[in-house]
């Protein structure tokens, strides 16, 4: 009988490695001369894009940064965001991205919150950055790096070209695939943002499980439009095409004046947007669906396609199939998909498990809901799923309870296991692709003297898919115009947070344990 060694030797572990490091290096030696990203005038084989990121990597240590470092980047898409994304994991520094559309203080707080060091950006994010930075966090130093179109280098900045000038052979790597990669800050439900801490085991899981449902192919050619601060397209759709060996089109632009042209352009295959997305490029007077039959698979998420929607890109675009993805950032973040085959059979789901991830409907004692109509939350197991939340037990106690992901989503199942999210547990709303926690807007509006009492909800609308929409009941005696309402909330929050209508009323509907009920809200207004 042999028996094992408690601990496997370095040499071990070394030939068994499996980063995120490992993924771009290994692709690069399979297809060296294949074009792996493509961004504005720039472009890249795989060989050259591998190459520059262990040159990039060299530069960051040369800076000081080490292993473990939490590094924060506040940019917009770019191959200079492509490549900080890998050379972070290739020395094993850990990536906090950070969403480009919030404000200063809110930016601050990640970076107080997760004691980013280094913050990375762009030139037109620059001002932004230093704003932030100066808000008592522990940032001593700023990265520049290029964007789509040209720029030029923030002054007082480690430049990006010289960081990627650094010669040398980097060092055997000390972390392993068990440690943390990046963290990932959700509003969630609450009014404080939540570091996901994700490892390069459940990122690298979740890729797996992208190819094999989401169809991600060597042959894709993907354009990848949507902020690569968000793990959806970083994780669902630029990691995984990497990861097997796509050519990627870059741009920080998802208009479709730029998305229709560069899908004719390139001979786009592949892309994903959320559905205000694609219902902006069907109304867009540039729509020709004959310029478009490159284009063989769409991918939607964030917010359910209306079913009109869903009928009207089938007539239009007869050759592309959709696939509907479902998930949080804690699941790295796929966890469900609704394949082209059932688009049309069962519109408005958000299909079933992807291969890596047991996932259930239950009620308040776990057990499962019957299947047909009943209402549950949906939980996960799965190895895509993060450690936990960075410096934060409690919520990450709360997330894990019972030995389940709970992701706060609540939903019918049906005889077949195709789930349909119905509400959202704690009231998030998704509106243009994002997430806004009701909560946090019903606290800015709070600060407003006359308001008594405030509900946020999400209601449909044509061009957001859910307008934050807030309902508000004055003070006897005061007075409050929408108008004031919507610059209150536009000094002091992400524009996609602010409210895109204000209802005034005399009284908000309740229960009789006075927990306002804004499921009533959602049918009164709608």
């Amino acid at each position: 009988m042999t028996l094992l060694a408690t601990h496997t030797p370095p040499s071990i572990s070394l030939a068994r490695s499996q980063t995120l490091a490992d993924v771009l290096r290994r692709t690069a030696q399979r297809l060296p001369h294949k074009t792996a990203v493509v961004c504005g005038e720039v472009q890249w084989t795989y060989a050259q894009f591998d190459a520059l990121v262990s040159r990039l990597a060299l530069g960051l240590m040369a800076m000081g940064i080490q292993s473990g470092d939490h590094v924060a980047m506040l940019a917009r898409n770019s191959h200079g965001f492509a490549a900080m994304r890998f050379a972070l994991a290739r020395m094993g520094a850990v990536l906090v991205p950070i969403n480009f559309m919030l404000k200063a203080d809110e930016v601050a707080y990640i970076l107080r919150h997760a004691q980013a060091r280094v913050l990375v950006t762009d030139s037109e994010l620059t001002p932004l950055a230093k704003a932030a930075a100066v808000l008592d966090t522990q940032v001593a130093e700023f990265i520049w790096i290029p964007s789509e179109d040209p720029s030029e280098p923030s002054e007082g900045m480690h430049h990006f070209d010289k960081l990627c000038a650094q010669d040398g052979v980097l060092p055997t790597p000390t972390f392993t695939s068990s440690d943390v990669v990046q963290i990932v800050y959700t509003s969630g439900t609450e009014s404080s943002p939540k570091g996901a801490m994700l490892t390069h085991d459940a990122v690298l899981w979740q890729y797996v499980s992208c190819v094999i449902n989401a169809d991600i192919h060597v042959d894709d050619l993907a354009l990848h439009s949507l902020p690569l601060y968000h793990c959806a397209q970083l994780d669902v759709f630029f990691g995984p095409a990497v990861y097997v060996g796509s050519t990627n089109i870059i741009t920080a632009k998802p208009t479709p004046e730029n998305l229709l042209p560069l899908i004719e352009r390139f001979g786009v295959s592949s892309f994903f947007a959320p559905p205000t997305v694609w219902i902006a490029m069907l109304r867009s007077p540039l729509m020709n669906a004959d310029k478009l039959s490159s284009l063989a698979k769409g991918y939607y998420g964030a917010s359910i396609m209306p079913v009109e929607v869903l009928r009207e890109l089938a007539a239009r675009l007869p050759k592309v199939r959709l696939w509907n993805l479902y998930g949080q950032t804690e699941i790295a973040p796929l966890a469900t998909l609704l394949g082209p085959e059932d688009q049309l059979r069962k519109p408005g789901s958000c299909g079933r498990a992807v291969i890596h991830v047991e996932t259930r409907v239950v009620d308040e004692h776990m057990n499962d809901v019957k299947a047909g109509g009943e209402v549950g939350e949906i939980v996960h197991r799965s190895p895509h799923l993060m450690l936990g939340y960075f410096n934060d037990e409690e919520r990450t106690h709360a997330a894990f309870e019972s030995g389940w992901f709970h992701s706060g989503d609540l939903a019918t199942i049906d005889e077949e296991g195709f789930i349909t999210v119905v509400d959202r547990k704690k009231d998030m709303i998704k509106t243009g692709g994002e997430n806004v926690a009701s909560r946090e807007v019903e606290e800015m509006i709070y600060r407003l003297s006359a308001v008594s009492e405030v509900a946020v909800i999400g209601l449909p609308d044509p061009k957001w898919v859910e307008a934050v929409t807030a309902v508000i009941v004055l003070k006897l005696g005061h007075s409050l115009t929408e108008a004031q309402v919507l610059s209150h909330c536009q000094q002091h929050m992400a524009g996609f947070k602010c409210p895109k209508r204000v209802v005034f009323t005399e009284g908000l509907p309740k229960n009789p344990s006075g927990k306002v009920l804004k499921r009533d809200l959602r049918l009164r207004y709608a």
